[in-house]
């Protein structure tokens, strides 16, 4: 995949645009913890106490921090080395490309040459913002049979590749003459058993959370009737228009767009659709942000217990960046404002090259709740790991020490590769080719039944 924009002399051309300044979180809590900038800011409060091995659920050996960051290297060099800058930044459109099938290059060829750029990219918006809701943890053992293929697909790879192929048939277009695309009408129009049927679901193909994720397209269908951002049509793809005539985006050699431009519009165009059950400052629902134990807490400041993640928002930013940089010539500024992802593969990774070592007391909680949950769901106990709900404070912390030792990794891999200035990889990079294949690839060794990660969240559909 092209990196757009990556040659420092046409940087250079390109205006210096400046980012907006992060809600002040004494005026405005709500504001501040539902802002990009908070995420890094408010983790690595946890990310301190780890480092002076205080934290409430786990044990931290930094001298295991080498070895994390050596495996991590190891990855990239053997599937990059030395052509480190063709690493494809960390998004949904290298998933459509399992087994090495340019799918969604495929599904632009099958489009007349009438269909615009700007056309294009509204297309592959709408398929990303589906397939990314769609992106919760599968379970260990849902698969896909692709249509096309005939191959047999499991976890983000079978979910791509079964979204592509339900946005191909249509399933989320109201319009007729045109099945490529996503609108309100026909994703109000979704049941259970659509969405079963779409992805081959049956007694003998169980998924996790599958009602968690047909409720959320519902309501997808329900926040795209903000016209502003959406359009007449309510589409999400029609958030192009609105970001290119955004009054911050500048228009130079190519259309800059400030990264918080991009952040807000999602995080207000889409906020309705989290679970309003979920932690609130002031009535205002803070989507994927939770109180933990390991952060301060002051009785007239609620809002500082609270560490924000955010994480399917930032995955379908690092996600929408790519088409719109590609497709329409976009540039986006602050794209280092961005964290890692917190999530089960770059968190697994911390645990399995024992960085991290869950406390006694919250393994046997967690083993506990495993049993439970297996004798309940008549699973097979194989390969026992703890587990817990998303709103635990075990999870909470765990999800903060990623994003931190995250930003730890970048530093450290790049020092490690001998890579300076401008040749640096990026966090989305580093995410790609490193933590997330690897903690994924080290699951595999260390849980071959399952290839789960080393402490399973129960899925609601909607946190993974």
């Amino acid at each position: 995949m092209q990196r757009t924009h990556s040659d420092p002399a046409q940087n250079a051309s390109l205006p210096t645009v400046p980012l907006p300044k992060a809600p002040d979180p004494n005026l405005d809590p709500a504001g501040y913890l539902r802002s990009i900038y908070a995420v890094r800011e408010r983790t690595k409060l946890v990310l301190e106490k780890a480092k002076r091995n205080q934290l409430r659920h786990f044990t931290v050996d930094m001298s295991k921090f080498a070895d994390t960051a050596g495996y991590v290297v190891s990855i990239i060099k053997r599937d990059y080395a030395p052509d480190y800058s063709s690493i494809p930044p960390h998004g949904r459109w290298q998933h459509f490309e399992v087994g090495g099938r340019p799918r969604v290059d495929q599904l632009m060829q099958s489009w007349p040459s009438s269909v615009d750029a700007q056309e294009r990219t509204r297309r592959l918006i709408d398929l990303f913002v589906v397939s990314v809701l769609l992106d919760a943890g599968a379970g260990t053992k849902w698969q896909y049979k692709s249509k096309e293929s005939g191959k047999m697909l499991k976890r983000s790879e079978g979910l791509a590749v079964a979204s592509l192929e339900m946005f191909k048939t249509g399933l989320f277009s109201s319009n007729a003459n045109q099945p490529y695309e996503v609108d309100s009408v026909a994703l109000k129009r979704l049941t259970v058993d659509k969405m079963a049927k779409g992805l081959q679901v049956s007694e003998d193909n169980p998924i996790d959370g599958l009602e968690g994720r047909t409720r959320l397209l519902i309501r997808l269908g329900d926040a795209l009737r903000n016209q502003q951002i959406f359009g007449t049509e309510a589409r999400p793809g029609n958030m192009l228009d609105y970001l290119l005539s955004h009054p911050s985006t500048v228009v130079s050699a190519v259309p800059i767009i400030p990264l918080p431009t991009l952040w807000t519009t999602l995080m207000d165009g889409l906020s309705n659709i989290w679970p309003s059950t979920r932690t609130q400052i002031d009535g205002v629902p803070l989507g994927d942000a939770w109180p933990c134990a390991s952060m301060p807490s002051h009785p007239t400041h609620p809002w500082e217990s609270i560490v924000p993640f955010h994480k399917l928002t930032q995955w379908l930013t690092y996600s929408l960046m790519v088409p719109m940089e590609k497709l329409a010539n976009v540039h986006f500024v602050g794209k280092e404002l961005m964290t890692g992802l917190p999530e089960y593969r770059n968190g697994g990774l911390l645990i399995d090259t024992g960085l991290l070592t869950l406390k006694p007391e919250d393994a046997k909680r967690g083993l506990e709740q495993y049993q439970m949950n297996a004798t309940r769901q008549g699973q097979p106990n194989v390969e026992v790991v703890p587990l817990f709900t998303a709103d635990d404070d075990v999870i909470v912390e765990w999800r903060a020490l990623t994003v931190g030792f995250l930003d730890m990794l970048l530093d450290e891999v790049n020092m490690l590769l001998g890579l300076h200035g401008d040749n640096k990889l990026s966090l989305a990079q580093v995410l790609e080719a490193g933590t997330w294949k690897g903690g994924r690839e080290i699951a595999e060794v260390s849980r071959p039944n399952t290839k789960e990660p080393p402490i399973m969240i129960l899925s609601d559909g909607t946190v993974f």
